[in-house]
């Protein structure tokens, strides 16, 4: 059976360059569950392709939080 990946677009501020996107991408990349991350430093937007079985939005916000980029609520 084929698993459901779900999508979602999420708002960092604090992404402001290269290194950023480097630094999301590693830290969310490596939360199980998740199937790609591509992140923007000139729309400050990440979004993450994962399955919802296995890691949480809260858990990806929490991740991004812990590497110093905040989610915009």
């Amino acid at each position: 059976m084929a698993t459901m990946m779900e999508n979602v677009t999420l708002t960092a501020p604090d992404i402001s360059c290269g290194h950023c996107v480097a630094t999301v991408k590693d830290a969310v990349g490596k939360l199980a569950g998740v199937a790609s991350v591509e992140a923007n430093e000139s729309t400050k937007q990440v979004q993450v392709a994962f399955d919802p079985n296995r890691v949480s939005v809260a858990e990806i916000e929490t991740q991004l939080d812990d590497a110093g980029y905040p989610v915009k609520k």
